[in-house]
């Protein structure tokens, strides 16, 4: 009898463990599946910043989507001073990525002044050039004309103080922002400058003030470097923008009063600034008819 119950028991207990068994075992299927279907969603690498003529438009975008959600999550766990880096890492493979839809549709830039209707002023557009700019929407990219019939892709302006606004660094967020308002509209065109002369003088000022905020910052290096560029271009001019009417003859130069109005303003209003000492100083020289290609060398050889 004992004998029994023991083969009864050793029954029972391996029906439950079969049982057991079974149960993992039909569970198991389900639990394989989420981990393959997460699995596949991690394994997704977005295609290489090398430029290659097997990758469609979709491509880029996607790699780009999926690179803002990669450092979003990232920013979310790091310091501010991480995120500076992640701007700058982000910054290169957005220009390497638009670079490569640049290259991708060459024929499309090269015809897009072309779809302006100059008499019902508005843009006509064929269908495959509407989806292009709607994809290139979906990254925070757009067509843009850049003056002499030529189109490029841009970042949208506010796009990177969108991500980055209160994750980075004062001098970055600052520099982030500042740029993104510089963006809005076109600097200049066909060599000649497309904002007024006050709105550069601002931009100066704007900068030389982030100079003398932030000497330490690893970005001073750009910064002065695109200050110089404004300075002399507001001092001077571009070839077809001059601050100065050059005579031929003599080889000097008398400013265009509309130059001198405002480099007077800037004197006025930030009598301590380098800008202003700078304005003062090309004021003085084309006053005493010192030859333009002197103030010239003067002027940009002390960049």
């Amino acid at each position: 009898m004992i004998k029994r119950i023991i083969a009864i028991c050793i029954l029972s207990a391996a029906v439950v463990s079969c049982k057991k068994e079974t149960a993992v075992s039909e569970v198991k299927p389900v639990n394989d599946s989420i981990a393959k279907t997460e699995s596949k969603e991690d394994q997704y690498k977005p295609i290489d910043t090398a430029c290659s003529s097997a990758n469609k438009t979709e491509d880029y975008i996607t790699s780009l989507q999926w690179y803002r959600t990669k450092i979003e999550k990232e920013m979310a766990a790091n310091s501010p001073e991480q995120n500076d880096r992640v701007y700058e890492d982000y910054l290169k493979i957005r220009g390497k990525y638009t670079g490569c839809l640049m290259n991708l549709h060459t024929d499309v830039l090269d015809k897009y002044v072309n779809y302006y209707n100059s008499e019902k002023d508005q843009y006509n557009f064929p269908d495959n050039v509407k989806k292009i700019a709607s994809e290139l929407k979906k990254a925070g990219l757009e067509f843009r004309e850049v003056g002499e019939g030529m189109t490029e892709i841009w970042t949208i302006p506010g796009y990177y103080s969108s991500l980055f606004k209160n994750k980075v660094t004062p001098d970055y967020e600052a520099y982030i922002s500042q740029t993104d308002k510089e963006s809005e509209t076109n600097y200049a065109a066909d060599a000649g400058l497309i904002i007024s002369w006050e709105q550069l003088g601002n931009r100066l000022i704007f900068w030389e003030n982030f100079m003398n905020k932030y000497p330490e910052s690893k970005l001073i290096k750009t910064v002065k470097q695109d200050y110089n560029y404004y300075l002399s271009d507001y001092l001077l001019g571009m070839d077809n923008t001059p601050t100065y009417e050059r005579e031929q003859d003599k080889g000097t130069g008398k400013l265009n009063d509309e130059n001198r109005a405002e480099f007077n303003r800037m004197i006025k209003k930030y009598p301590n600034s380098n800008t202003a000492k700078k304005a003062k100083e090309v004021m003085i020289l084309f006053d005493a008819q010192t030859p333009v290609d002197q103030i010239d060398e003067r002027i940009n050889g002390e960049r």
